[in-house]
């Protein structure tokens, strides 16, 4: 390799981050400039009167091959959702567990209108696939829609309709489940071997974390800085002649010359600075609202999502202060609601900024819808002390992911001369695929260097 070859990687998400960290560990002069003042991302928690609020309902997957070999989740201190949901619906509240981590739960799981015995079973069979299944081979072979996969296995309407279609509503933004089954075969394989955390500090923690490990490696990290124009000078696009190329990046602070730049920002903003087309930019939105309830408020989860198995009000409610108590200041309940796309009347005002005029009336509509779905769910409790803290409006939260996308992505060399792309839109929408992403890209852009 060439002595100390510069890279720029524009955009401190996850896959950024990781990005940045692998090129510094790899001997390469790395500066990561990212347009917020904070890095992280999609991945940010707002702390506010002792609340602490993430943007959007997210969670950590212990199980990804990704977290574990980039996290340090020992030093994140994470609080673990139980497994399993509570789903809620006409026919009352009932529970659905994990048998073989909860043994007890046998009953009253096989007692949910929303499973049967052959639904038991036809889960264990498709546990016991998938675990014999290497990861990196799930997105290969056929694909088709994840409600046309469960029907093809026998699965019953009510497992689909009542649990999956709320469940994966939460994983995919997309309750219709017309996402790739192989997204769901690849979460369905890590929830069962893992568990579903949250950072006791909020999720914000991993990325704070993740720019720890850059700076430890030796990278610099500028954030305000936002990336305007990225101009490839020479080189070609195999991976020969990358190198001998220059890239010279605009940003609103002045330019920047470098061996090559990580193109690391949101899909819509890759496609702009490096005109790959592949890039996908459309994508599927959310509205996450937090209430505050009186302290002695329980919604019997036992630290379980709460599940919507009809599509009038929120897909799913979370219990954040009973999984997670540091999420809330003492003597408080905290939970949050989640309304995808479909469910929010006007999608256009549905993400509108805070600011705007319209969008305290669309708060006060959610809490109320929020409101009527738990006293239809607790007719035995009051919820007039339902209390609106915060409303995350999250427009693209995740690239849509229609059966035979991911066989259509870009790689990370997809862009011309010494310009390299890592975010999830090169892997598939997830944790996963953006940490994944940034590794990869470090690999190519130290290879390519080398040369």
């Amino acid at each position: 390799m060439r002595s100390t070859p510069q890279v720029v990687v524009a955009g401190g998400g996850l896959a950024g981050l990781v990005a940045a960290r692998h090129l510094a560990a790899g001997g390469v002069d790395v500066a990561l400039v990212e347009r917020r003042e904070t890095v992280g991302g999609r991945v940010r928690t707002l702390e506010r009167d002792g609340y602490r609020f993430d943007r959007g309902f997210q969670v950590l997957f212990t199980a990804y091959p990704a977290v574990r070999k980039e996290l340090d989740l020992e030093s994140l201190d994470c609080r673990r959702f139980a497994p399993g949901a509570t789903v809620a619906g006409p026919n009352g509240r009932s529970t659905l567990a994990d048998p073989l981590r909860e043994p007890g739960t046998v009953s009253s799981t096989l007692s949910s209108p929303y499973v049967s015995v052959g639904d038991a079973i036809r889960v264990a069979r498709l546990w016991w696939d998938l675990r014999r299944t290497e990861p990196d081979e799930i997105f290969a072979g056929s694909d088709e829609r994840i409600d046309e996969f469960l029907r093809d296995r026998g699965f019953s309407e009510a497992f689909v309709e009542g649990f999956v279609a709320p469940f994966y509503g939460g994983i995919t933004l997309d309750r219709s489940l017309s996402t790739s089954r192989h997204v769901f075969e690849y979460t369905f394989r890590t929830l069962a071997a893992g568990e579903t955390v949250v950072p006791a500090a909020g999720m914000e923690a991993i990325p704070s974390q993740l720019a720890a490990r850059v700076r430890e490696a030796g990278g610099t990290i500028r954030t305000g800085v936002e990336v305007e124009s990225v101009a490839t000078n020479g080189g070609g696009s195999s991976s020969d002649d990358r190198a001998d190329g220059r890239v010279t990046v605009e940003t609103d602070g002045g330019t920047v010359d470098a061996d090559a730049v990580v193109v690391a920002t949101d899909p819509p903003t890759a496609r702009d600075l490096t005109d790959v087309a592949s890039i996908p930019t459309d994508g599927r939105g959310c509205v996450t609202q937090y209430y505050a309830l009186p302290a002695d408020t329980d919604l019997e989860t036992g630290r379980r999502l709460l599940l919507n198995a009809t599509d009038r009000g929120p897909n799913h409610v979370v219990p954040h202060s009973a999984v997670a108590p540091e999420y809330a200041p003492d003597g408080t309940t905290l939970i949050s609601a989640t309304y995808l796309d479909e469910q929010c009347e006007d999608r256009a005002l549905s993400t509108r900024s805070d600011a705007d005029r319209g969008a305290d009336e669309r708060d006060a509509d959610l809490a109320d819808r929020t409101r009527r779905a738990l006293e239809s769910w607790y007719p035995e409790q009051a919820f007039d002390g339902l209390a609106t803290l915060h409303t995350e409006r999250v427009p693209f939260a995740q690239f849509d992911q229609p059966p035979g996308i991911h066989d259509r992505l870009p790689d990370a060399r997809a862009p011309a001369g010494a310009v390299y792309l890592a975010g999830d839109y090169t892997q598939w929408s997830s944790i996963q695929g953006a940490m994944e992403s940034g590794r990869r890209a470090a690999k190519v852009v130290i290879d390519d260097l080398s040369r």
